[in-house]
């Protein structure tokens, strides 16, 4: 695998570290603060896919050949849920948006990430076109 790749999947970590961070965040500021169902979703879908994040950041080191899918879809999940909380959050406390249409934007990355989240796992199943397996293997 190469260098440039590993920092990839080491900053989208990073990212994923600092989502779930957040999303803990939100859970507290729903407890102890501002009690809303739209903070608690919001730190549930933080939380969530700060795991998936995660996940698919070792699925990138675990299959290389496939590597760059399963980062662009921790990206686009992160990205997403990302957007989609944000907007959430400032709903609840300000009644304000993100920007227009932001939740159907975050709601679409979501999807979009889990489609490629599919693809590059039914990908991974199929051997290079030189025949030969994942380099791991």
């Amino acid at each position: 695998m190469k260098h440039e790749m590993r920092k990839w999947i080491c900053a989208l970590a990073t990212l994923a570290g600092l989502t779930g961070a957040g999303g803990m965040i939100l859970s507290a500021a729903d407890a102890h603060l501002l009690s809303d169902i739209r903070l608690q979703r919001a730190a549930d879908l933080l939380l969530f896919h700060a795991v998936a994040a995660l996940a698919l950041c070792g699925l990138a080191l675990l299959v290389p050949r496939r590597g760059s899918w399963f980062v662009s879809a921790a990206g686009t999940l992160l990205s997403g849920s990302l957007i989609f909380a944000c907007d959430m959050t400032l709903r609840a406390a300000f009644g304000a948006r993100l920007f227009p249409m932001a939740a159907p934007t975050g709601g679409s990355l979501l999807i979009l990430g889990w489609i490629i989240v599919t693809i590059s796992a039914a990908a991974a199943l199929w051997p290079s076109p030189s025949g030969t397996g994942d380099e791991n293997t």
